[in-house]
Order: C-alpha cells, then structure tokens, then sequence
C-alpha cells in the first residue's frame, strides 16, 4: 500500500469517527428540544432552570393552538343562541372527546335564547377551572365604520377557547395533581345588547356549582401579536403572583407584566362573588376589540403558545391556588 493511500484512509478514518461523534451530539439535543423546551435563564436569578412543563409531558404547540382558532374564525360569527354558534359548541365537544375528556353540558335559556356551557373533565383531585368564553359579539360597536355587523371574534373569543383545546390535548392525565375543568362559556359577549349583561354563562355556571373549584383561571384576548398581559385589578393577588411567577420563569415577563393597568367585570367575577379565588388572564390592550378587524390574522402562535405554556407550567407546579384564601363549601 502507498505512503499516500494509507495517509488518505487515515485520515477519512478520524473523519468518520468525528462525523459520527458530531451527529450523535446533534440527535441527543435534538432529543432534548422535541421532548420539551431548552434550559432557560430566570430573569431574576440569572441561575438557569429547566421549565417544570418538560417534566415528561407533551410540550404545548402555538401552532396547533393557532389552527383551533383558524378553524373557530372559519364558522364566522358566532354569537350567543345562533346556528354557528351551536356549531361552535359541538366543535369543542368534538376536540375534548377525541383527547379522551369527560364532556358535560351545562344547558338554559336567556331571554328566549339557548344558552350552552361545556366543561371537559380530566384529573382527580382539588378542582382548578380553566376558563374561556366561545361566544362572539352580534355587533361591532366600536367599530366607526360597520358598527352594526357582527364579528369575526379571533382574538376575543377564538384565542381563548384555542389555549384550552391545546391544554386538552397535552394535559397527560397520569401527570396531573388535580382535577382540571376546561370550560367554556357561552353569553359572555352580548353586554349592554338588547339589555342584556355581560357574563351570562359563567354567572349561571358560579350560581348552580354541585362542586366547589379550589380556583378559577379565566383566559381571554390573549392571542394579540403585540402581547402585553398586565395584572387584572379584580383578580386575586396571590394567584396572579403564582401565575406570573411562573411566566417569569420561563423568560416571558416581557410579555407577562407584573403590574396593575385594568379593572374588568369579565367571566372571572362571578367565581370571585362566590368566595373562589380567581383572575383574568386578559391582554385589554387590543385596538380591534369589538370591531370587524377582530380576525384570526390579529393573533400570533407565538402569543397562543406563550398562555398555554405558563398554564401548562403553573399546573405543573401543583396550582396552589391560594389554597388558604378558599372558604369553606356552603
């Protein structure tokens, strides 16, 4: 064998050997990125932490959120007693059962209109409710050229229900500490129409509980590209830190922000009336609310993955829910 043929199987031998080092470092960080997100600085440590939501469960999907929302916007309008409306309904139904959640429907009538929620149950333990409402406004009346049309609804209403069908299908029922309701109101969008108030469905929802929620987390106009979640002035402190916490945790205090901007009567006050800890994740800082500009093309997957991954990490963490601020079951 040639000085220079045995140079050259030398040297594709040490080639190969470092390829296939390269490539088995490669996979095993590709592992490390499917089976759950990548290590993350705290912003208030500086000290690097692994995210509890990669703890063995299914990561959370802006994408998959994003296409529950696309197909909500595809039915259009959806208002509160209407076909597309139902339509609605038995989509999430659809969604839950085929993620293998226990569906009950919680039915009534509003000023001659059927009134539909629905509550996916999956979990054993203290009761956390997920919340959002699915109805859409029968009219644009902020909107200063078309006030009388009804809206499309991406961000408020769609962005919402998208987080929690997400949550339903990376929820892992073997990984949960309590009993999760993923809930969906109906009637929450037809205040100050027709006489009627806002929160219809979840006030009926608080008034008739057969089981008490240790707390209530209420999701709502999260989808903005441009997010910027600020603390809701009616929800409960201590749970709003938990949650926050956790964002901060995840590196997203640029979009979670830990201060006060709005005080809002939405589907989390009629749990707080009844004693049960609650707050409104809500970004109010939207300039298409109640407009025929409120599209699916308004919202982002980044933004939907941002909500149900500090959801999915809070659970995680047990979901304390500022236990002792609980009364007790009348």
């Amino acid at each position: 064998m040639s000085k220079h043929l045995s140079l050259f199987l030398g040297v594709t031998f040490v080639l190969v050997i470092l390829c296939s080092l390269l490539l088995t470092h490669a996979a095993a960080w590709n592992g490390v990125r499917q089976n759950g997100a990548p290590w993350l600085q705290s912003a208030d440590s500086g000290i690097a932490i692994q995210p509890a939501i990669i703890t063995g469960t299914v990561s959370f999907s802006g994408d998959m959120a994003y296409h529950y929302a696309l197909e909500q916007c595809t039915i259009g309008p959806r208002p509160t007693g209407t076909e597309a409306g139902w339509q609605t309904g038995d989509y999430i139904i659809n969604v839950l059962k085929e993620y293998e959640w226990s569906v009950t429907e919680q039915m009534f009538d509003y000023d001659e209109l059927a009134v539909r929620n629905i509550v996916g149950k999956k979990g054993q333990g203290p009761i956390v409710l997920l919340g959002a409402h699915y109805d859409t406004r029968p009219i644009a009346d902020k909107d200063l050229e078309t006030p009388h049309e009804p809206i499309i609804g991406g961000n408020d209403g769609a962005s919402g229900v998208a987080v929690l069908l997400e949550l339903a299908r990376v929820l892992n029922e073997t990984d949960l500490q309590q009993e999760i309701w993923l809930t969906f109101f109906d009637a929450e969008d037809r205040g100050h129409i027709d006489g009627w108030p806002y929160a219809i469905g979840s006030a009926y929802m608080a008034a008739h509980l057969q089981e008490r929620p240790q707390c209530m987390v209420l999701v709502d106009m999260i989808g903005d590209a441009d997010q910027n979640i600020f603390w809701e002035a009616n929800s409960d402190p201590e749970l709003l830190q938990e949650i926050w916490d956790v964002a901060a945790q995840l590196g997203y205090r640029q979009y979670f922000v830990p201060q006060y901007r709005w005080g809002l009567s939405d589907d989390h006050i009629p749990f707080l009336k009844q004693g049960i800890p609650a707050v409104d994740i809500i970004d109010f800082d939207y300039p298409h609310w109640h407009t025929t500009q409120d599209t699916c093309d308004q919202i982002t997957p980044a933004s939907l993955e941002r909500v149900g991954e500090v959801l999915q990490g809070w659970l995680s963490t047990g979901g304390k829910c500022s236990a002792a601020m609980v009364s007790e079951t009348p």
